[in-house]
C-alpha cells in the first residue's frame, strides 16, 4: 500500500478519533452534571443528547460544503468545530451554555461522518478501500477507548473533574486541523465538481505512482464519463437512485436500533443496574472500549477479504445472541453474565456494523451524488442516535431493562433478514463499477 495514501487516509480518519472521544466522554460526567445543575430526567436526557442534535444538523448540511468548497477545506473546519465544542462545554457556567457548546461539537461530528469516509473512498485504490475507509471507524473506537481511560484517570482530580474530561479534547482537535493542511483534494471532486482535470491527474499520479500515465489518464476519463452521465440523469431523489438510497437508510437505521449508542453513552449506569459499584462500573466501561478497539481491528483486517456482506452476517448473529442473553439475564436476575454479554455485543458490533457502515455508504452512490448519499446515511444514523439517547433514560425507568434489550434483539433479527435479502457485495469493486452494478448509471 502506498504510504502516502495511508497517511492521507489516517489524517482524514482522525476526525473519527475526535468523534469517538467527544461522543462518549460525556458518560463519565453525566451523573455529576445532573446533580450539579439539578436536572430532571427529561432535561438530563436533552443535555446528554445535545451533541447528537448538533450531529443531526451537521450530517444534514455536511454534503453542501463538501461539494461547494471541497473535501479538504471541509475536513479542516471540522477540527475548528471540535475545538470550539470542547472548550465551550468545559467552561460552561450553566446547562444552556453547555448544551450550546455540545451542539457545536456535534456539528463537527455530523459533518465528519459525511466527509471523512467519502474523502477516503475517493482517494483509495479499490483493493484497499475497505481497510482505508474503515480506519474512520477504527479511530472512532480508539477515541471511545481513550475517552473511557481519560474519564477514569481524571475522575479523582476534584469537583471540576468533569470539566477536564470534556475540555481535554481541545488538544487533539488543534493537532488534527494542522494535519489537514497537508491533504490533497479528492480527484473525483476535482473532476466531477470543479472540472479541473490537470489537478485531478496530479493527485491520481500521487495515489498510484507506479501506474503508467496512460492508465491514469484512462481512469480520469472513466471518472469524468461517469460524472457526465450523472449530470444528465437528473437530481438525487429519483427512482434511478432508489436502491442505494434504501440501502443507506436501512444500514443507518439498523445500526442505531441495535442499541449501540445507548450502551456506549450509559455504560456505567447499565452496569450499576446489575449491582456493580460506581467505580467498578466505570472500569467495566474501559473494558467496553478495549473490546471495541480490538474487534474493530479484526473487522478492518477482514473487510477486504471476506467482504462487507459477510461481516454484516457475522455481526447480526452476534447481536442476536448477546442481546438476547442480556435480556434473559435481566429477566432472571442472572446479573453476573451481563458484562460478558455486553462485551460480546460490542465485539459483534465492531466486526459487523461498526466496520462496515461508513465504508458501505461511501461506496454505493455515484461520484456526483456521493456527498448527498453520505449526508442521507449520516442524517438517518444520527437522527435515530439522538432519539435513542434522549429516550433511553426514560426507557430503563419506565420498563424493566429486560424488555429494552429484548426490543433491540428483535430489531437485529430484522437486520439479519435485510442482509440476506437486499445487501449487495462491494468488496474490491471500483466505485464506477458499483455505480453500474446498482443500475444507477
Amino acid at each position: 500500500m502506498n504510504a502516502r495514501i495511508f497517511f492521507w487516509s489516517l489524517t482524514s480518519a482522525l476526525a473519527g478519533f475526535l468523534f469517538g472521544f467527544d461522543t462518549v466522554v460525556i458518560s463519565g460526567a453525566e451523573k455529576t452534571i445532573q446533580s450539579l445543575w439539578g436536572l430532571s430526567p427529561g432535561l438530563h436526557g436533552i443535555a446528554m443528547a445535545s451533541a447528537l442534535y448538533g450531529t443531526v444538523v451537521g450530517s444534514l448540511i455536511g454534503g453542501w460544503p463538501a461539494d461547494r468548497f471541497g473535501r479538504k477545506a471541509t475536513l479542516l473546519w471540522i477540527g475548528v468545530l471540535y475545538f470550539l465544542g470542547a472548550v465551550g462545554s468545559a467552561l460552561a457556567p450553566n446547562v444552556v451554555v453547555f448544551v450550546a457548546a455540545r451542539v457545536i461539537g456535534g456539528l463537527g461530528i455530523g459533518i465528519s461522518t459525511v466527509v471523512a469516509p467519502m474523502y477516503i473512498s475517493e482517494i483509495a485504490p479499490p483493493k484497499h478501500r475497505g481497510r482505508l475507509a474503515g480506519m474512520f471507524q477504527f479511530n472512532i473506537v480508539f477515541g471511545i477507548l481513550i475517552a473511557f481511560v481519560s474519564n477514569a484517570l481524571l475522575a479523582g482530580v476534584g469537583e471540576n473533574a468533569w470539566r477536564w474530561m470534556l475540555g481535554v479534547a481541545a488538544f487533539p482537535s488543534l493537532l488534527y486541523a494542522v494535519f489537514c493542511f497537508g491533504l490533497p483534494e479528492s480527484p473525483r471532486w476535482l473532476l466531477s465538481r470543479k472540472g479541473d482535470r490537470a489537478a485531478a491527474l496530479e493527485v491520481l499520479r500521487r495515489v498510484e505512482p507506479d501506474v503508467a500515465a496512460s492508465e491514469i489518464a484512462a481512469l480520469a476519463d472513466e471518472i469524468a464519463a461517469a460524472s457526465s452521465v450523472e449530470i444528465s440523469s437528473g437530481h438525487f431523489w429519483t427512482s434511478r437512485l432508489r436502491r442505494p438510497i434504501l440501502l443507506a437508510i436501512l444500514i443507518a437505521f439498523f445500526n442505531q436500533l441495535s442499541g449501540i449508542n445507548a450502551i456506549l453513552y450509559f455504560a456505567p449506569r447499565i452496569f450499576e443496574l446489575t449491582g456493580l459499584a460506581a467505580k467498578a462500573a466505570l472500569l467495566q466501561s474501559i473494558g467496553i472500549g478495549a473490546t471495541n478497539l480490538v474487534f474493530t481491528f479484526v473487522g478492518l483486517w477482514l473487510i477486504d477479504q471476506l467482504g462487507r456482506r459477510t461481516l454484516l452476517y457475522i455481526g447480526s448473529f452476534g447481536y442476536i445472541i448477546s442481546l438476547g442473553l442480556t435480556a434473559w439475564a435481566f429477566f432472571t436476575q442472572h446479573y453476573a453474565i451481563v458484562p460478558i454479554c455486553i462485551f460480546a455485543f460490542i465485539a459483534a458490533h465492531a466486526i459487523g456494523q461498526g466496520a462496515v457502515i461508513w465504508v458501505f455508504i461511501s461506496e454505493i452512490f455515484p461520484n456526483r451524488h456521493r456527498a448527498e448519499g453520505q449526508t442521507l446515511g449520516s442524517f438517518t444514523h444520527w437522527t435515530f442516535a439522538a432519539l435513542l439517547t434522549t429516550f433511553f433514560p426514560k426507557m430503563v425507568t419506565a420498563f424493566p431493562p429486560g424488555y429494552v434489550f429484548l426490543f433491540f434483539t428483535g430489531m437485529m433479527v430484522l437486520q439479519l433478514i435485510w442482509v440476506k435479502t437486499l445487501v449487495p457485495e462491494t468488496k474490491g469493486v471500483p466505485l464506477e463499477e458499483i455505480q453500474r452494478q446498482l443500475e444507477i448509471a
